[in-house]
C-alpha cells in the first residue's frame, strides 16, 4: 500500500495550484479594458459575452450605466467593472446624500464583491455637454457618491470620478505645452481636488482618429496608427514623438502638471478607430482599425510608457467591444466594435490571450517630412460618450517601431517561458507523488 504524501509534498502541490492559477490570471491584463455600449438591439447575451472577455487578455470592463444582468454576468470572473450613473442622476445625487445611499444600494450591494465594481462614474463628459447648471453640481455629486460609499467602508475599494472629452483642453501642441481650456479651469480644479484626495483617477478620452480627420495627410495616417513615421518633436522638451496617442495622452498630463496635479493618474476611459465610416470619413478602415488597436495594445504592453510617463502602462479602455446599431450619427458611430455579435472577431486586435507583436497593417506610404501641422477645426465626437479630440498634435514618441518590436518579443518570450516553467513543475510534483 502506497504511503500517505508527506507535508511537505502537498504543499509543494498546493503551490504549484497556486502558480498555475496565477499564471492563468495573468494572461489578463489589467491595464486593457474595453468599453460595453447597450445602445444596439442585437446583443448576445450578457453570460456568452462574459465567456468571451475570458479568452481575451482584457482585464477590465466600462458600462456607461450599471445595466444588472451583465454586471451579475461578470461576478467572479476577476474582470474589474467600471459603471456610471446617468448625467440626469446629478442633479437629484448633488442634492441629497441620500440618492446617492440608494444609487448604491441598487447598483453596487447585490453584486459587489462578486462582482469586481472597481469605479464609479458620475456623469460623462458633462463639462463639454451639460449645462451650466448641471457642470456646478457635477462636484458635489462625486462628493455624496463618495461619502455614501465610506459609510459602507467600500470607500477605498470603489473609486469616484467622472469622463472628460479632450474638449477640456485649450491648448495641445506641443504635448508640453497642453493646458486646460480657461473656461473650465475653476471648475476642474475643485474636482482635481477630490481625484487628489480620494486617489481616484482623471479620465480622458483620446482619438487619434478625430484628429486624423483634421489632417488626412499619409504621414499624419502613420503617426496615428504607431506606425513608421517621421516623428514630430516638442520644442518644449527635445522629445520626438511617434504616435498621436502619446502625444495626446502627454497633453493632458502637462495641464495636469500646469495646474500641480502632478499626482493625479490618467486613464484612458475610451479610444479607438471605426472600421467602416461614410465618404466623408477619412481612414476609416478595417486595416487601419485592425493597425491602430493591435499597435496600440502592443504598445500597452511594451511598458514603453510616454515621453512623460515613461515606464508604465495607462489603463486604457478599448472603444467598443460591439457595434451599436441604433447609434445615431454618422456611419462610423456604429461600426467601433472589436468583435461581431456571433462573438467572432471583426479584426485580429491582439486581444487574444496576452500575444504581442504589431497588428500587420499596411504601411501607408510616408511623404517627405513635413512642417507640423498647425490645423484647427470642429471634430463631430461619437454620440455614445466623449470623442471629442484636440487637433492634430504637432509632437511625436520616443517609443520607436524597433522598440515595441523588441519589447512584443520580450513579452512573447515571457510567455512561453511562463509556459515551460509550468511544465517542469508539473513534471517535478508528479514525481514526487
Amino acid at each position: 500500500m502506497a504511503s500517505p504524501p508527506s507535508t511537505t509534498t502537498t504543499t509543494i502541490v498546493a503551490a504549484f495550484f497556486l502558480l498555475l492559477h496565477t499564471a492563468i490570471i495573468a494572461r489578463s491584463q489589467p491595464y486593457i479594458g474595453v468599453n460595453y455600449g447597450l445602445v444596439a438591439d442585437n446583443l448576445p447575451p450578457p453570460s456568452a459575452t462574459a465567456k468571451l472577455l475570458q479568452t481575451t487578455s482584457i482585464g477590465k470592463v466600462r458600462l456607461y450605466g450599471a445595466d444588472p444582468s451583465i454586471i451579475k454576468a461578470l461576478a467572479n470572473t476577476n474582470i474589474g467593472i467600471t459603471i456610471g450613473t446617468t448625467n440626469s442622476d446629478i442633479p437629484s445625487m448633488a442634492a441629497d446624500v441620500t440618492f446617492a445611499k440608494n444609487w448604491i444600494g441598487s447598483n453596487v450591494l447585490p453584486y459587489y464583491p462578486a462582482s469586481k465594481i472597481i469605479l464609479i462614474n458620475v456623469g460623462n463628459e458633462v463639462l463639454q455637454y451639460g449645462t451650466p447648471e448641471l457642470k456646478t453640481q457635477l462636484l458635489p455629486a462625486m462628493k455624496n457618491m463618495q461619502s455614501a460609499l465610506d459609510e459602507l467602508s467600500l470607500g477605498g475599494k470603489i473609486k469616484v470620478s467622472t469622463v472628460h472629452s479632450m474638449s477640456v483642453l485649450g491648448q495641445s501642441e506641443p504635448p508640453s505645452a497642453g493646458r486646460f481650456d480657461p473656461g473650465v479651469v475653476d471648475l476642474l480644479k475643485g474636482l482635481l481636488e477630490f481625484n487628489k484626495e480620494s486617489g481616484s483617477p482623471f479620465l480622458i478620452n483620446p482619438y487619434p482618429f478625430f484628429a486624423y480627420q483634421t489632417d488626412p495627410r499619409p504621414e499624419t495616417l502613420a503617426f496615428c496608427l504607431f506606425q513608421p513615421n517621421a516623428g514630430r518633436p516638442d520644442s518644449g522638451t527635445n522629445v520626438k514623438y511617434m504616435n498621436m496617442f502619446d502625444a495626446q495622452v502627454d497633453a493632458v498630463r502637462a495641464a495636469l502638471n500646469a495646474m500641480a496635479f502632478n499626482d493625479v493618474e490618467i486613464v484612458v476611459a475610451e479610444t479607438g478607430w471605426p472600421y467602416k465610416g461614410g465618404d466623408d470619413e477619412a481612414g476609416a478602415t478595417v486595416e487601419n482599425a485592425k493597425a491602430y488597436n493591435g499597435n496600440l495594445v502592443a504598445h500597452l504592453r511594451s511598458m514603453v510608457g510616454t515621453p512623460l510617463m515613461p515606464g508604465k502602462s495607462i489603463d486604457t479602455y478599448l472603444f467598443a467591444l460591439y457595434d451599436e446599431d441604433l447609434k445615431p450619427g454618422k456611419p462610423s458611430e456604429r461600426a467601433f466594435g472589436i468583435y461581431n455579435v456571433d462573438l467572432t472577431p471583426i479584426y485580429d486586435s491582439k486581444l487574444a490571450g496576452s500575444q504581442g507583436g504589431l497588428a500587420n497593417a499596411p504601411t501607408p506610404t510616408i511623404s517627405p517630412p513635413a512642417d507640423a501641422p498647425t490645423t484647427s477645426g470642429a471634430i463631430t465626437p461619437p454620440t455614445n460618450s466623449s470623442t471629442a479630440t484636440t487637433p492634430p498634435s504637432s509632437t511625436t514618441p520616443r517609443d520607436s517601431p524597433t522598440a515595441r518590436v523588441n519589447a512584443s518579443k520580450n513579452a512573447a518570450s515571457l510567455d512561453k517561458i511562463g509556459a515551460g516553467f509550468v511544465i517542469v513543475v508539473s513534471l517535478v510534483v508528479a514525481s514526487m507523488l
